[in-house]
């Protein structure tokens, strides 16, 4: 081999970052979307950051949860891709975004729902309530186009054009944050909603990247040949039927991971809006950190699809392990960081000494389970690309939910006593420690299910 010819890692390395950073730069933007909303509604005080707290942790279940269907396009797709079927992506993604739009009306019906009575029942303050729902009623509105952006980012990540997404990811960033100063303070003319104002910004900001998503890929060259916007289909119960099949089980999926997280606000809201303010840095940041190894995920659900759909299995196995290990290292920087940088970093979301000073001894959780919550959600990614999806809902529902909510309320809210030194009840430090110890039983569960799976198509081929 000569001196000058990359080594197959080094290859596929290049090829998976390739795909990666733009989804990356992508998913940060969306996330940072979520940061610009409660550091700018946390200077209006601790009641304004709950609210969007509240707000944003029913809004991102709902949407995580309804993207997973929306991301079976992804391996769909990518199989095609490998197979050398481009003539079958055009029609497979249109029904994709039949089956985004449904979801997306479902999931603001959710949102107005959620606002008109969820946050009412689960004693907030009056105010806190009042600026939530407002929060929801925003994000409600956008919550279709949301989702069927999400069906042509599936569909454009497939195909390997990953860039438009990064670019409109950053446009919609800073368009959500002029909307911000416009209607949290009402400058201008607009009118001063407070934290409910962060809702309304981020519902236009859905509409204007599906509106710039869409654009792109009908008058684009590059995705000339897939001929998505060349025909009109209604929708069809066997193409739909695979869609369920697989995006189903990635919803769950992201549900119960997404809910394991979010749902602590909800448990430690009668705490007080300093712990539930500290709770939503921690939940905030992590957010931000969590979209490296999920954008790796996409990426490698990518290659790995493409390798099977072309019936290269040993490519697929070989594509994993790489991805694996980049994760893995990255992982263990984000880990060093975030302990170093435990204090200034809650010291960017508010003021508050009491909320930096609970934020950095939680964020100090964070710092523990980097590792295996990128070892997970590669391991995701890499058993989507197999189109494997049913068993790794399993294995997060049990940890998750069994152990990271089921062990965190006794933990955080129920248990009395000692534990290792500690007094029960811990609050949310509890939640964080169970959570903790999900994430490395659900990495340890998906690495050994990835194994057990790249063997067996192996030996099948």
């Amino acid at each position: 081999m000569s001196a000058h010819t990359p080594s197959p890692a080094a290859a596929e390395t290049r090829a998976l970052l390739h795909l990666a950073v733009p989804i990356m730069v992508a998913q940060l933007a969306h996330t940072a979307t979520g940061f610009v909303d409660t550091v700018m509604a946390g200077r209006l005080g601790a009641e304004a950051l709950a609210a969007v707290s509240i707000g944003a942790s029913v809004m991102i279940s709902v949407f995580i949860t309804l993207s997973g269907v929306a991301a079976a396009l992804n391996p769909l797709v990518a199989h095609h891709i490998g197979a050398q079927q481009p003539e079958q992506v055009g029609p497979t993604v249109r029904q994709g975004l039949w089956t985004a739009l449904a979801c997306g009306l479902l999931g603001a019906l959710v949102l107005l729902a959620a606002g008109r009575w969820g946050v009412w029942m689960i004693g907030l303050e009056a105010p806190v309530a009042a600026s939530a729902e407002g929060y929801l009623q925003g994000v409600a509105m956008g919550m279709p186009a949301a989702l069927l952006y999400r069906a042509l980012h599936a569909y454009s990540s497939a195909v390997s054009q990953t860039r438009p997404i990064m670019v409109i990811s950053l446009l919609a960033l800073a368009l959500n944050t002029v909307l911000n100063y416009l209607l949290i303070y009402g400058k201008f003319g607009f009118p001063a909603l407070g934290g409910a104002g962060c809702g309304w910004a981020t519902g236009v900001a859905f509409w204007f990247s599906l509106i710039c998503l869409a654009g792109w890929t009908r008058w684009r060259a590059s995705y000339r040949r897939y001929a998505l916007w060349s025909a009109w289909s209604w929708p069809q119960w066997p193409p739909q039927r695979a869609l369920l099949k697989l995006g189903v089980p990635i919803a769950l999926s992201y549900f119960v991971e997404v809910t394991a997280f979010t749902s602590v606000a909800l448990l430690i809201a009668n705490l007080g809006a300093q712990v539930v303010a500290s709770h939503q840095v921690v939940i905030n940041f992590t957010s931000l950190l969590y979209m490296i190894p999920q954008s790796l995920g996409v990426a490698l659900s990518v290659r790995v699809g493409h390798a099977v759909g072309a019936g290269d299995f040993a490519r697929a196995r070989f594509n994993s392990r790489i991805g694996l290990r980049l994760g893995a290292a990255i992982a263990l920087c984000s880990s060093l960081l975030v302990f170093a940088l435990r204090a200034p970093i809650a010291a960017l979301y508010s003021a508050d000494a009491n909320v930096i000073a609970m934020a950095a001894s939680l964020l100090g959780f964070a710092a523990v389970f980097q590792l295996a919550d990128a070892l997970q959600t590669i391991a995701s990614g890499a058993l989507r690309g197999y189109k494997l999806t049913t068993a790794p809902m399993l294995i997060h529902t049990l940890s998750f939910w069994g152990i990271g909510l089921g062990l965190g309320v006794w933990l955080g809210l129920l248990g009395h006593g000692q534990l290792a030194g500690w007094t029960l009840p811990l609050g949310a430090a509890g939640f964080w420690a169970a959570l903790t110890l999900s994430l490395l039983v659900a990495a340890v569960l998906l690495l050994a299910l990835l194994r057990h799976e790249s063997r067996r198509r192996l030996s099948q081929g």
